[in-house]
């Protein structure tokens, strides 16, 4: 037991507290406060985004109504047209967004421990440069992706797929400039069968790379996005670091590591075997690793594939026609590990309130890839437009917990659906 050097300061008590300022926590901490709360969001990082710009991860993948807040956040980003956005411009554009709101932001500011009543979370301890904090809430969101605050709650939780605990692997995406304007080639996903000018098929020329040690062995696929700003860039999403525990510092450092040096071996790749790209070269890079999957927190409902394969419905709906494939990058190697190594195609969902509300502990939602689901759920929904949906949604539930003074394992749904209708939802 340490001893306390001196009393920890309070940073101030908040109707919602939002912790992790990513794609979910932004929309959380706007929905909550443009329905009158005092909201307090609070991010590990120097600047909010999270993968929207720390990621420079790019295009906004996922399929929802437009008229919802990941049609404005995508409107804001990239004029609505789905092309990969500038990261670097996002970060003053999203700073901007938020300013204007009753949303108190604090930067630097990772959550290190939690405050309960019992079983219910009031509270916060994070870590400033000062030392440690309080900051205290009627309602706390959980937005840090990796589930930080719920674990920290005592909620439970659990971690990769089933069998083996194996997580997808860890990424850093990153633009090449330098391209020939009059290569226009772009390749998207593991379907997407591009040819080049000789005739040889790009898929299959990654494959042999990766057989032969161009590539690194587990890198069989070097998808490449255009930029809607410079058509000599490309967004460049190859790299990848197998049998990673994201929240272990000793596998963030060797993934660190390993992915800076795939991310130059792919550049000589391209720059040896790409008509168009022997002139390319590093522009811009990822801030932070990329983390596709972590803690899932379980919740009241359990997401499932089934849910997604057949397009369920539930009658406490919050994300409404979700459509993103299961994209599971393979935990134990190259490629996809869905069935003939391609990602596998949904129908329409819907994503129930209950799977954002974790088992054990009150006074808490969880929001973005760390809800409750399965780890082949979760590779879809783990998406930034599907994201953005929930953070609004939760959002504007925990406001509705303030103005009711219930906890939101009892907060009424009916009142939750007319608020998101009102929002501009379609839930129909």
């Amino acid at each position: 037991m340490y001893q306390l050097k001196r009393e920890i300061p309070e940073l101030g008590c908040f109707d919602v507290v939002v912790a992790g300022a990513g794609p979910a926590g932004l929309c959380a901490a706007m929905a909550a406060a443009r329905n009158g709360m005092k909201v307090a969001l609070l991010e590990r990082h120097g600047t909010v985004g999270g993968n929207l710009t720390l990621g420079h991860v790019g295009p906004i993948m996922g399929k929802l109504n437009p008229d919802t807040m990941a049609g404005e956040i995508n409107q804001l980003l990239n004029g609505g047209t789905g092309d990969v956005h500038d990261a670097d411009a996002a970060k003053g554009r999203l700073m901007d967004w938020i300013e204007h709101e009753n949303i108190e932001l604090f930067l630097m500011c990772p959550v290190v421990d939690a405050i309960l009543e019992d079983t219910r979370l009031t509270g916060l301890v994070v870590g400033t440069q000062s030392g440690m904090a309080v900051i205290y809430g009627r309602v706390i969101i959980d937005c840090t992706g990796d589930g930080v605050v719920a674990h920290l709650a005592g909620a439970p939780w659990v971690m990769g797929r089933e069998g083996d605990g194996l997580c997808q692997p860890t990424t850093i995406m990153y633009t090449i400039a330098g391209v020939d304007p009059a290569q226009t080639m772009v390749c998207t996903h593991e379907a997407d069968e591009t040819i080049l000018p000789d005739g040889r098929s790009y898929l299959q020329l990654c494959r042999e790379a990766a057989a032969d040690g161009r590539l690194p062995k587990n890198v069989n696929i070097v998808r490449l996005y255009r930029c809607a700003d410079d058509p000599n860039k490309r967004l460049v999403n190859a790299t990848q670091e197998n049998y990673i525990n994201a929240l272990d510092p000793a596998d963030m450092v060797k993934a660190e590591r390993s992915l800076w040096r795939q991310c130059r071996q792919v550049v000589q790749f391209l720059r040896e075997n790409v008509w168009g790209f022997e002139n390319c070269y590093i522009s811009k890079s990822a801030d932070v690793v990329g983390v596709r999957e972590s803690r899932r927190v379980m919740g009241e409902y359990v997401i499932c594939g089934e849910d997604l394969k057949y397009g369920k419905q539930f009658p406490d709906t919050v994300v409404h026609n979700a459509f993103f494939c299961i994209d599971i990058h393979n935990p134990d190697g190259a490629g996809q590990a869905e069935e003939g190594n391609k990602p596998f195609e949904v129908e329409q969902y819907d994503l129930p309130y209950r799977a954002f509300v974790p088992l054990q502990v009150e006074g808490l939602y969880t929001c973005g890839r760390c809800i409750s689901g399965t780890h082949r759920a979760h590779a879809s929904y783990r998406v930034m437009n599907t994201v953005l949906a929930m953070g609004q949604a939760i959002g504007l539930a925990a406001s509705l917990c303030v103005k009711e003074d219930v906890l939101p394992r009892q907060l009424d749904y009916a009142h939750l659906r007319d608020a998101l209708v009102e929002a501009g939802g379609n839930l129909d």
